[in-house]
């Protein structure tokens, strides 16, 4: 599929922060989506921020009442898999484990049309490996959105082995029209964007951890020194700790070196369920209400 006009409904899977961001910008778009979750909870927190965040664009201008109503009514929500086989494109936005995201294109691949495009929103996942668990590994790529996704503008969109051209052709295209910047990034572990971050905020809690600055005194060097809009320990926490120490556990198992195994600290902070912002305590505190 390379023409982005056979793209008429996008199966979203994952309802969480990315999954009902990409959901959000899809529907904007005027793409129909199928946000697809395993519990109704999930949904309906899902579907609670988007309309949240369509409220805060038309609050800015950026939307009119009308537009984020037509959007909002162009997202189904789904807790049956099935329901997505009249999709033409998936995005799947879940955990960061290989184990969940090849059970999930296993089942993409036997639901969906045959022409239909298989993204991953990975941010670390190998892409050819997650292609190979499919009969459709040419169809099979990475759009690595970025948060909060409504406004950030970057789409990594990364080839596997098998990927495409036609593939890479349609999600270029699409990036485009969901008013992306795409950025072409062949696979490997971690891309560019966590392959440079990743080890930038491990390095960073080992400077807490070995007692060189307090965790305040790291971001304040990034922010006022660096020009960074937050330090690596607040983004820690905004992204999750335990996504950090995921990604950095790919980045030691793909390129092969201790360097990038996380820092013990960042592993006891996620035992001790210290996660950063969703759990409410992570290097700073939050209110969990």
């Amino acid at each position: 599929m390379s023409d982005l006009k056979a793209i008429k409904t996008i199966a979203i899977l994952g309802a969480g922060t990315m999954g009902n961001g990409i959901a959000h910008v899809c529907a904007r778009s005027g793409f129909d989506v199928i946000l697809y979750d395993l519990q109704q909870p999930f949904l309906d927190r899902g579907l609670a921020a988007i309309e949240k965040n369509l409220a805060r664009e038309v609050a800015k201008n950026k939307l009119t009442q009308q537009q984020a109503d037509e959007a909002r009514a162009r997202i189904t929500p789904t807790l049956d898999r099935e329901a997505l086989g009249s999709c033409s494109f998936a995005i799947e936005a879940a955990t960061e484990k290989f184990a969940i995201k090849s059970e999930i294109f296993r089942d993409l691949d036997r639901i969906l049309p045959a022409e239909a495009i298989l993204a991953t929103n990975t941010s670390s996942i190998s892409i050819t490996k997650l292609a190979a668990v499919t009969k459709r590994p040419e169809q099979v790529i990475g759009m690595h959105f970025f948060n909060p996704v409504p406004v950030m503008k970057l789409v990594e969109v990364i080839r596997g082995l098998a990927t495409s051209q036609a593939t890479f052709d349609a999600v270029h295209a699409l990036s485009l029209q969901l008013d992306k910047k795409p950025v072409e990034v062949n696979d490997a572990a971690g891309f560019i964007s966590n392959r440079v971050l990743m080890p930038l905020i491990n390095e960073a809690i080992y400077s807490v951890m070995e007692g060189v600055a307090t965790a305040e005194a790291v971001d304040q060097v990034f922010v006022l020194g660096m020009a960074h809009p937050m330090g690596p320990l607040t983004l820690a926490d905004f992204i999750g700790l335990d996504v950090c120490a995921d990604i950095m556990r790919v980045l030691a198992d793909g390129l092969g070196s201790p360097k990038y195994n996380p820092c013990p600290l960042l592993v006891r902070m996620v035992d001790a369920g210290w996660l950063g912002r969703k759990s409410g305590r992570g290097f700073y505190t939050y209110p969990t209400s």
